[in-house]
């Protein structure tokens, strides 16, 4: 019995107990029906680790390594499917991880800014990934754009096995590192003076970042990943007043995108990956659009020097 069955048992009576009270003519299956139980429970756990990651890479302005990792993690997925692989995640894991670790020296030892060495990896594994599938002989199949947009259809036993270990082994770290984290993100150099391990916490962090990265590509798809590892946490910096409150509502607004294009997309028969997307575009422009509002109703003064 794995991590994701073990998770499974635990949380399907909750699932089941919270159906009755689900609103939709098919979203309320994602609470009794197995394979959809594992979808939904695999997206819930992805989004809160996504959250606590995501806070941390927009105070360390990285937002665009998640996005980076997710293109490298299709070429590895890209090899996995062509040398026959039974889960091709294992193999978009390693490259990765590689990724981030190289990512990391080069920009520690300055020879290249992050934005670019990310942009490097970025293009160069996605068009690794492209040629290797043309090469192969199958091309961008149904199965490759499940990877490419998403697909919780996808999700098996393994699957969940393999997401469960990833979020609730980063969880642990991130919560063991959080001190650290906030002190090296906030100043690298009084961190050091302070004698903490700079680099070797910059390392760890990039090697998570790689496998949350990896795990959400079932979720939202390899090219889709920002929008669940970003976006809420920069929705929730426009209104959060501490680094506290912005994990709190960057939960709130990730969860609630989940769960709403969980059901958008069931209703309406779309892409999940892609309607949880375009919910958290929405919340994030709602909120944004908002608060000008706000200030130009109350600071008309300033708005018109």
């Amino acid at each position: 019995m794995g991590l994701g069955v073990i998770m499974l048992d635990l949380a399907s009576p909750i699932l089941e107990m919270l159906a009755p009270i689900i609103p939709g003519e098919f979203f309320p299956a994602f609470f009794t029906m197995p394979m959809l139980q594992r979808s939904l429970l695999g997206a819930l756990m992805v989004t809160v680790v996504a959250g606590i990651l995501g806070t941390y890479l927009l105070i360390q302005n990285l937002a665009l390594i998640g996005d980076g990792l997710a293109h490298v993690s299709f070429g590895g997925i890209a090899v996995g499917i062509v040398l026959g692989a039974t889960s091709p995640l294992w193999y978009a894991l390693v490259f990765s991880v590689i990724a981030a670790v190289l990512i990391h020296e080069m920009q520690a030892r300055e020879m290249m800014t992050g934005d670019a060495s990310i942009a490097i990896f970025l293009t160069g594994m996605l068009a690794l990934g492209l040629v290797i599938l043309r090469l192969g002989g199958g091309g961008i199949t149904t199965d490759i754009e499940s990877y490419l947009f998403g697909s919780l259809l996808i999700i098996d036993e393994s699957g969940l096995d393999f997401i469960s270990m990833i979020c609730l082994g980063s969880a642990l770290l991130l919560v063991f590192l959080r001190n650290g984290l906030l002190a090296t993100a906030i100043d690298p150099i009084a961190a050091r003076v302070q004698g903490l391990p700079v680099r070797n916490i910059g390392l760890l962090f990039s090697v998570i970042t790689a496998a949350v990265v990896v795990s959400m590509v079932q979720i939202v798809g390899t090219l889709l990943v920002t929008a669940l590892l970003v976006t809420p946490a920069a929705t929730a910096k426009l209104i959060g007043r501490s680094f506290k409150s912005c994990l709190i509502w960057t939960q709130i607004f990730g969860l609630s995108s989940v769960i709403l294009g969980l059901y958008f997309s069931a209703e309406m028969d779309t892409g999940s990956g892609s309607m949880i997307a375009l919910i958290t575009a929405l919340i994030f422009a709602t909120i944004a659009i908002g608060q000008v509002i706000i200030q130009s109703v109350l600071q008309p003064e300033d708005n018109l020097n």
